[in-house]
Order: structure tokens, then C-alpha cells, then sequence
């Protein structure tokens, strides 16, 4: 009887052993599905991006369609947008720099007429001609530098 008994442990032994075989070996097939599954899908991957790679140097080499007449359509645009562009800007330089001058001009004949007064009064009031001559050459009597500013 004990070695009906050792048999019978023995064959429950095996079936058992063979059960995790053939759950190991389910596992492992189940396994090298995924990772057959996972490599096709990265080979498409990689196919596409080749693909798409390819189409894309294709296009690059490929240079567009530009006929000469276009470019000189182009840039006979540009430059005659440029030379708008520049004489506006040299019309409005000119119209400010004419306004500076009349401002300026006025100004200047302004503390003209008010150094020619200052001056008189004190050229006439010394009858030296030396001290006439160092009274132009002073400093500006008054407010004649201020007035000029203005």
C-alpha cells in the first residue's frame, strides 16, 4: 500500500508539474503574441514615418514653379512701393525741416530786433568806441539768449 501510496503522490506529483508546464507555456505564448503584436506595430510605425520622410524630400527637391516674369513683377512691386514709401518720407523731412526754419528765422529776427535795441541803448549812452566794441563782444545783455530760445 505504500507504494500505491507513493505511486498515487507521484501522478499527482506529474499532474500537477504538467499543469504549470501548461500554464507556463500559455503565458509564454500568450507573451510572444504581445511582443510579435508590438513589433508589427512599431515596423508600421516606422514605415509611415519612412514614408512620409521620403515624400518629404521628394517635395524638397522639387523646386516651385517661379517663371522670371513673375520676379520682376515682384520686384518692380516692391521698388515702386519703396519709392512711395521714400518719397512720402522725404516730403514730410522736408515740410518739417521748412517749418523748423520759418520758426527758427522768426526767432532769430525776433532777438534780433531785441539784442539791436539793447545794443543801441547802451551804444548810445557811451560815446567810446571801445567800449561799444566790448559791449558786443559781452556776454548777452538781458534776456537776449532766453529770448532767442523761445
Amino acid at each position: 500500500m505504500t507504494v500505491l501510496g507513493f505511486l498515487a503522490a507521484c501522478e499527482k506529483h506529474d499532474a500537477a508539474a504538467g499543469e504549470a508546464a501548461s500554464a507556463m507555456n500559455n503565458v509564454a505564448s500568450q507573451a510572444g503574441q504581445k511582443v510579435d503584436e508590438a513589433a508589427s506595430y512599431v515596423g508600421q510605425q516606422v514605415d509611415s514615418v519612412k514614408q512620409s520622410a521620403e515624400q518629404n524630400l521628394q517635395s524638397a527637391q522639387t523646386p516651385p514653379a517661379i517663371s522670371a516674369s513673375e520676379v520682376a513683377a515682384s520686384a518692380r512691386a516692391n521698388l515702386t512701393g519703396a519709392a512711395s514709401a521714400t518719397n512720402a518720407a522725404i516730403a514730410n523731412a522736408a515740410s518739417d525741416t521748412g517749418a523748423g526754419l520759418q520758426s527758427a528765422g522768426r526767432k532769430l529776427q525776433e532777438w534780433s530786433a531785441s539784442s539791436a535795441l539793447s545794443s543801441g541803448a547802451t551804444a548810445g549812452s557811451t560815446s567810446d568806441s571801445t567800449s561799444a566794441s566790448s559791449a558786443t563782444t559781452a556776454p548777452d545783455p538781458g534776456n537776449a539768449r532766453t529770448d532767442m530760445d523761445k
